[in-house]
């Protein structure tokens, strides 16, 4: 049962962040100059306001940082985030880098928001809002709206498209939210903001809360002063339909041979991840993940053989997945890129498909309502323990050859770095990879216990790491962040590097430098994949301008790396450390080479006859 009062289950809870600048916070209540309140209100003052009612919800849920830019529709708003005590305002440089620092925030720490201004600032992080809900993330989109007197006037106003209809905003947020409040009356001000933060845990999706710009200091005898904590319902299966679901699976799995266990992305939106590991201690099946779920499953259970992938699987886990005469997919999404161009030999029969909400066994039943955690640790009591297909694969695994020996001064090759990358992780760090080649370089990385993991595979917005770094290192400040970024992603979303340096972060961020977009090439090359190289490290410097830590480093050989490396983690341990990396523009992993080529095939299938 997850109360207002505490953060969502399975979430860490930061300290309070203090406020960026030294300044008391204003009181945005109060009757002084630059007063957001009317001299004279029909309410008292201590009814509350609509803005204390909004900030105290949103550190209730275990918000303590919140991603803006001001606009001047949202200005007051801001003045009421500012003045609640628990929660940082966190200025970005533009909506779609607050949008995907929210979704990077909102991974670490179970729910995300970000506050933006009317149309130019809602359009430009709708991006953001997007990937969030294609990877099934709680933010919570704030945009300050136009005076609640111009709704219906016929008036035309600026941060528009020209037209009296103010709801051309509304209509692209519908498609990419999973509930949309217009707060432009007191009166349902308070059931509408609710309704709408309770729909985002409840979901796992953004939501869109748009709210007039007059309204936020008027008090309003529907707002108490500390709002009243309450509960969401909790969820409980179908107990019929429970019983059925893991009855028929046991029955189907028993009977098999050399069954698996796959894990895939959806066991984050059903909170599942300790009853999947209570499952595979339980059956003794091998696990593997699916790409997009990987940081999700202990990477340390002795059963673990790696990323199911189809041809671009750890090496022996795809063979033994595969073979396999039954398999339980745990939470899939079966996509183009997921599937390699829809490669994957897998057959229905064998399968057993584990939703949120629903278990499908093969072409025979499928049973809804029940609902995956509670389906995992029942399904655990009921299985005969078979390692038969774990044991196979231990049989035929050879472990990963080394890399071929350098000469001096060779070119850096982008395995070895992934090697020193390696050496990097622990407990206390987390990775966030790239779109690109990074995504399968980082694949290959083996995560120590309680070590962090976050890429966006479904939506797959270059550029999306740059924010998500600022986001998760500012909700996790337990973890050393280390981001993997390619040069082309880098140059979508440079300029927040200002506001990771401005919060104090210290991540440590690879920015790989091979002149383009090499994902790309590798599914249809063309000049246009070719970029305009930047002086990377140069930019980040100017960025930096003397004020917070910082610090840079360009790399072309495997002892420059290595010092670099040595330098991040002592002398500049406490900084922001941007390494630029060059290497070669073909230097690709064999996974890229192949996937490419795949989902080529794909993307050029010819139309079907009419």
């Amino acid at each position: 049962m997850t109360s207002f009062g505490s953060p969502p289950p399975n979430t860490t809870s930061p300290s309070p962040s203090p406020p960026m600048t030294k300044k008391q916070k204003p009181n945005p209540e109060s009757n002084n100059n630059g007063s957001t309140a009317p001299a004279a209100s029909a309410f008292p003052s201590s009814c509350g306001t609509l803005g204390r009612h909004l900030a105290r919800r949103l550190a209730q849920i275990g918000v303590r940082d919140v991603f803006s830019v001001p606009g001047d529709f949202n200005l007051t708003l801001l003045d009421h985030l500012i003045a609640e005590p628990e929660l940082n305002l966190v200025g970005c440089c533009n909506e779609l880098n607050a949008g995907y620092a929210a979704d990077g925030y909102a991974r670490a720490n179970g729910v995300g928001a970000c506050v933006v201004t009317f149309t130019v600032g809602g359009l430009s992080v709708l991006n953001a809002i997007a990937g969030a809900y294609s990877e099934n993330l709680p933010v919570i989109c704030v945009v300050g709206g136009p005076n609640s007197n111009d709704y219906g006037t016929n008036r035309i106003l600026h941060h528009t498209i020209g037209l009296p209809d103010f709801s051309q905003e509304l209509q692209c947020f519908q498609t990419i939210t999973c509930a949309q409040a217009v707060v432009n009356n007191l009166e349902d001000a308070h059931e509408l903001i609710d309704t709408a933060i309770s729909t985002a845990l409840k979901e796992s999706k953004p939501v869109y809360i748009s709210i007039s710009c007059n309204l936020p200091g008027i008090p309003h005898p529907t707002f108490a002063r500390e709002p009243v904590p309450y509960f969401l319902a909790p969820k409980l299966s179908n107990q019929l339909g429970l019983e059925a679901a893991v009855e028929a699976t046991a029955e189907f799995l028993n009977k098999a041979v050399k069954p698996v266990l796959v894990a895939g992305p959806k066991l984050r939106v059903a909170k599942a991840q300790k009853a999947f590991v209570e499952l595979a201690d339980a059956c003794g099946y091998p696990i593997a993940v699916m790409p997009s779920a990987k940081g999700l499953v202990p990477e340390h259970h002795p059963h673990f053989i790696g990323t199911y992938w189809g041809a671009v699987s750890t090496s022996y886990c795809g063979e033994i997945v595969e073979s396999a005469d039954a398999y339980v997919f745990v939470g899939p999404i079966f996509n183009d890129y997921s599937s390699v161009g829809y490669s994957l030999l897998i057959k229905k029969e064998k399968s057993v498909i584990v939703e949120p909400k629903r278990v499908t066994i093969g072409n025979g039943p499928s049973l809804g309502w029940v609902f995956m955690a509670d389906f995992l640790t029942a399904l655990a009591k009921k299985l005969k323990k078979n390692n038969t297909a774990y044991e196979n694969y231990r049989r035929i695994f050879i472990p990963p050859g080394i890399a071929l020996k350098r000469e001096n001064n060779e070119p850096l090759r982008v395995n070895i770095l992934f090697k020193y990358i390696q050496e990097l992780l622990g407990g206390d760090t987390a990775v966030i990879a790239e779109t690109g080649d990074s995504w399968f370089n980082c694949q290959k990385l083996r995560l120590p216990e309680n070590c962090g993991y976050e890429f966006q595979m479904q939506y797959g917005s270059i550029g999306w790491s740059v924010g998500a770094t600022l986001g998760y290192a500012q909700a996790a400040k337990d973890k050393r962040v280390i981001a993997c970024i390619g040069d082309g992603s880098f140059q979508v979303t440079a300029q927040d590097i200002s506001t990771m340096i401005r919060c104090g972060q210290r991540s440590i961020i690879f920015l790989i430098n091979n002149g383009g977009y090499t994902i790309e090439v590798e599914i249809h090359d063309g000049p246009y994949n070719v970029i305009k190289n930047w002086d990377y490290t140069g930019l980040v410097n100017a960025i930096h301008n003397g004020e917070g830590k910082c610090w840079t480093a360009k790399v072309c050989t495997e002892e420059q790396l290595a010092e670099a490396i040595s330098t991040a983690t002592g002398a500049h341990k406490d900084s922001l450390c941007f390494i630029e990396v060059f290497v070669h523009k073909d230097d690709t992993s064999k996974e890229l080479l192949e996937w490419g080529s795949r989902v080529c095939s794909a993307n050029s299938r010819p139309p079907n006859p009419q």
